[in-house]
C-alpha cells in the first residue's frame, strides 16, 4: 500500500458505474499528482463484476451491439476532468489477438473475439472480460503516487470517525481506516420477496411445486427443473430471453437454418414453456445497427432551451407533469424520424428532408396544436389538422400514419377464437418484426422511430430527474406508462431471439398464453394455473413458476447489508419527490436520496454528507433509468457523473475536511 498522508478513497461495487469513478480518479490524480490510495470493494472483482461475470453461460447476450459500449471518456463527454480516451469493446475485442501472448483467457474467448463485428451482440461474459481488462489496465499504467487495493469481500458497513474520515467494514471483518471520501456503486442488490410473490413462494412449498422469483437469471436454480416439466416463465423481457435460452441451448438444443426458416432441435432435456406477460407479446426487436459506434437522433423539439425552460418552470415552484409536458415532445421526435424515413423510403431524401423542415416548421408556429396530437386529442386541432395536410401532401397514406396503439398493443381489439388462433397469430406478429428489425434503425420507418426513445434517454433524465416533475406525475406517467413503454419498444433483444421465439414455439416447445396473463393455484392445489383472459381455452397448469424479471430496488426493504445498516443507523434514506403534486401528497421512493452532482448521500435527518456518495440502479428514481450503459460519441451522463463524484472525492482529502453542513435533499 502506497505511504502517504495524501487522499484515501473507497469505492464500494466494481460494476460499470464504481469502475467508471475509479477510472476517473485516477485520470484526475495523475494530472494533479495529488497522492491518492484507492479501495475498491467488490466480491466479483476479479470475475467482472455480479451482472457480467466472466464464468456466466455463453448463450446469455448483451442487448447492445459491441462498438457502442465503452468505459472511457472521448471529446462529446462533459466534465471538467481529463480526457482519457481507450478502446470500445469492438476495440479491444480486435486487439486480443494482439493480447493472447499476454493474457492467458480460455480459447472461447478468443474464438468470439475475433468472430465479433461492430454490430454484433456480445455475450455477457465477454463484456466481464472487458471490464476486468479496464481493472487491470488501471492497476498497470497509474503513476507511483496512485495505489489501486483491490478487496473480493462484501463492504458490511460504514461509520464516521472522529477526524472528520470513515471506515469501511467488509464481510470478513477487515476495516479500511481513515478514509476520506467513500462512493456506494452498488448495483442490482438483493431483495425480499413481496407479500404475493410469499405466499406463490409458500404454495409451492407446501405442495411440492417449483417457485423460482425474480432475479438474475444466471444465478436462478434452473438446474432443479426436470427435461418435460411444465413450466411459466412470467413476464417477456430482456429476462424472459435469457430464461429461454438456459432452458432450451443451454440444454443442448440448436437452431439450424432450413431454406433461409430458423428451425429448433430439441435435444430431449428441455421442459415445456408456458409464457405470458401483462402486455402478452416480447419486446420489440432491436432494428440492426445503422447508425455505427457513435450515430444517435438529435433532438429537434426536446432540446437543450426546452429542458432548461422547464427546469426553469419547477424550479419555480410550477407543476410540470411528464404526460402533459414532456411526452408531447417525445412523441413529436418519434413522429419526425418515422415520416422522414417513411417519405425517404417511398421518395428519396430529398423529399424527406423537404418534409422535416417543414414539419419542424409547423411544429414551432402552433407547438401546444401538434401537442393536442400526442395527448389523443380530436382531429379539430390546430396541430392535428397541420400534421394531416402535410402527410397529404408528401403522399403518407392514412394506413401508413404512425399510431402509438398499434405499436403498443399490436392485436388490438381482436378476439381470438382459442390457443392455435392466437399462436397463428403471434407468429406472424414475430415474422414481422424481424423483417422489420432487418430494415434498420435508420432506414426501416418502424425501428427508426422507436430508436428515438432508446436515443432520447439523456433528455428525458435531465428533465426528469431530481424532482424535475411532479411526484404523482413521476409515480403515474413515468414509472406505470412510460419507463415500461420505453422498455417495450427501444431496449428489446436481439433479432435473432426473436427469430429463435419463432422456432421455438413452431417446435411445440415455447408455448404463449396471450395478454393479461394470470396465474393462480388450481382446484385441486397441486399446480399453477396460467391463461389469458383474451384467448379462450388457454388454461395451462404447470409445476413450476419462474418471474422472468428483475426485482424492483427498494432501500427500504433490501436484504444488501450495507444498505440496511446505513438506514438502520439513520445515515441514508429513501428519495421523495415531492411539490405541487397533483394529489397534494409526496411520492415516496424506493431510490437511494442523493443531491444534486456530485450526489452526495443525504440523511435521515437531511444532512448532506459531504464525503459519503451514491451512484447507479440504488439512486432510480432520483435518477431515471439508472441501469442505461455508457455510450461512445454520446457524451454519457453516466461518465460526466463518474468524473463530478471522482473530483469531489479528491477534493475532500485531509486538507479541505469540511464540517458537515446541514440542508435538505431537493423535493423533500
Amino acid at each position: 500500500m502506497l505511504e502517504s498522508d495524501g487522499t484515501t478513497l473507497c469505492v464500494i461495487g466494481a460494476g460499470p458505474r464504481g469502475l467508471s469513478v475509479v477510472e476517473r480518479v485516477c485520470a484526475n490524480a495523475a494530472v494533479t499528482g495529488q497522492r491518492t490510495v484507492l479501495h475498491l470493494v467488490d466480491p466479483y472483482l476479479r470475475l467482472g463484476s455480479r451482472v457480467w461475470r466472466v464464468n456466466q453461460p455463453p448463450m446469455l447476450l448483451m442487448n447492445t451491439v459491441a462498438s457502442q459500449v465503452t468505459m472511457f471518456t472521448d471529446e462529446s463527454v462533459t466534465c471538467e476532468g481529463p480526457v482519457s480516451r481507450g478502446p470500445s469493446l469492438y476495440e479491444w475485442a480486435k486487439l486480443l489477438e494482439r493480447l493472447e501472448p499476454f493474457v492467458p483467457y480460455p480459447p472461447h474467448v478468443y474464438e468470439e473475439a475475433a468472430r465479433l463485428g461492430p454490430d454484433s451482440y456480445p455475450t455477457r461474459a465477454l463484456y466481464g472480460r472487458y471490464l476486468g481488462w479496464v481493472f487491470d489496465r488501471l492497476v498497470r499504467t497509474v503513476p507511483d503516487h496512485i495505489a489501486i487495493e483491490p478487496h473480493g469481500t462484501p463492504a458490511v458497513a460504514v461509520r464516521d470517525e472522529a477526524g472528520g474520515t470513515q471506515t469501511v467494514t467488509l464481510a470478513n471483518g477487515t476495516r479500511l481506516t481513515d478514509l476520506d471520501a467513500v462512493v456506494l456503486a452498488l448495483g442490482h442488490v438483493d431483495m425480499p420477496l413481496t407479500g404475493p410473490e410469499q405466499e406463490l413462494d409458500a404454495f409451492a412449498a407446501r405442495h411440492g411445486l417449483g417457485y423460482i422469483p425474480p432475479g438474475n437469471p444466471s444465478e436462478a436454480p434452473l438446474d432443479r427443473i426436470a427435461p418435460g416439466e411444465r413450466v411459466a416463465l412470467r413476464g417477456m423481457g430482456l429476462n424472459f430471453f435469457d430464461h429461454m435460452a438456459l432452458l432450451t441451448t443451454g440444454r443442448g438444443g440448436s437452431f439450424v437454418r432450413e431454406r433461409g426458416t430458423l428451425r429448433y432441435r430439441p435435444s430431449g432435456d428441455e421442459p415445456v414453456l408456458v409464457a405470458g406477460s401483462r402486455r402478452g407479446v416480447p419486446y420489440h426487436a432491436r432494428g440492426e445497427n445503422q447508425k455505427g459506434a457513435t450515430g444517435r437522433h438529435h433532438p429537434l423539439f426536446l432540446t437543450e432551451q426546452v429542458i432548461a425552460r422547464l427546469r426553469a418552470r419547477r424550479a419555480a415552484g410550477e407543476p410540470v407533469e411528464f404526460a402533459r409536458d414532456v411526452w408531447p415532445l417525445v412523441d413529436l421526435e418519434v413522429r419526425a424520424v418515422y415520416y422522414h424515413a417513411l417519405i425517404a423510403q417511398e421518395r428519396g431524401r430529398y423529399d424527406a428532408d423537404v418534409f422535416l423542415g417543414e414539419y419542424v416548421a409547423a411544429v414551432g408556429a402552433d407547438p401546444a396544436g401538434f401537442a393536442a396530437v400526442a395527448a389523443g386529442a380530436d382531429g379539430g386541432a390546430a396541430g392535428s389538422q397541420a400534421e394531416l395536410r402535410l402527410l397529404r401532401g408528401f403522399g403518407v397514406a392514412d394506413a401508413w400514419h404512425w399510431d402509438w396503439e398499434r405499436v403498443s398493443r399490436p392485436y388490438g381489439d381482436r378476439e381470438f377464437a382459442g390457443p392455435a388462433d392466437f399462436h397463428d397469430w403471434l407468429l406472424g406478429h414475430l415474422r414481422e418484426d424481424v423483417r422489420e428489425a432487418h430494415r434498420g434503425n435508420v432506414r426501416g420507418p418502424l425501428k427508426a422511430a422507436l430508436d428515438v426513445m432508446r436515443d432520447l434517454r439523456n433528455e428525458v433524465r435531465l428533465v426528469v430527474d431530481h424532482s424535475g416533475i411532479t411526484g404523482a406525475s413521476y409515480r403515474d406517467d413515468l414509472e406505470s406508462w412510460y419507463t415500461p413503454l420505453n422498455a417495450y419498444v427501444s431496449i428489446g433483444p436481439p433479432l435473432a431471439r426473436i427469430e429463435e421465439m419463432a422456432a421455438l414455439i413452431e417446435a411445440g416447445v415455447l408455448r404463449v398464453v396471450g395478454p393479461g396473463m394470470t396465474v393462480s393455484p388450481s382446484a385441486e392445489g397441486k399446480a399453477f394455473v396460467v391463461s389469458s383472459p383474451r384467448v379462450p381455452g388457454s388454461e395451462q397448469e404447470v409445476s413450476t413458476l419462474v418471474e422472468a424479471r428483475l426485482p424492483q430496488v427498494d432501500v427500504r426493504t433490501t436484504e444488501d447489508p450495507l444498505l440496511r445498516d446505513l438506514m438502520t443507523q439513520g445515515a441514508a434514506r429513501a428519495y421523495a419527490i415531492a411539490g405541487r403534486t397533483r394529489d397534494g401528497d409526496s411520492h415516496r421512493t424506493g431510490g437511494l436520496a442523493v443531491t444534486q452532482k456530485p450526489y452526495r448521500l443525504v440523511e435521515w435527518s437531511g444532512t448532506v454528507h459531504p464525503r459519503r456518495f451514491a451512484f447507479g440502479i440504488p439512486t432510480e428514481s432520483v435518477h431515471w433509468a439508472t441501469a442505461a450503459g455508457i455510450r461512445p460519441g454520446s457524451d454519457s451522463v453516466i461518465l460526466g457523473d463518474a468524473d463530478a463524484i471522482a473530483r469531489a472525492c479528491l477534493a475532500a482529502g485531509p486538507a479541505v475536511r469540511l464540517a458537515r453542513p446541514v440542508a435538505t435533499v431537493e423535493g423533500d
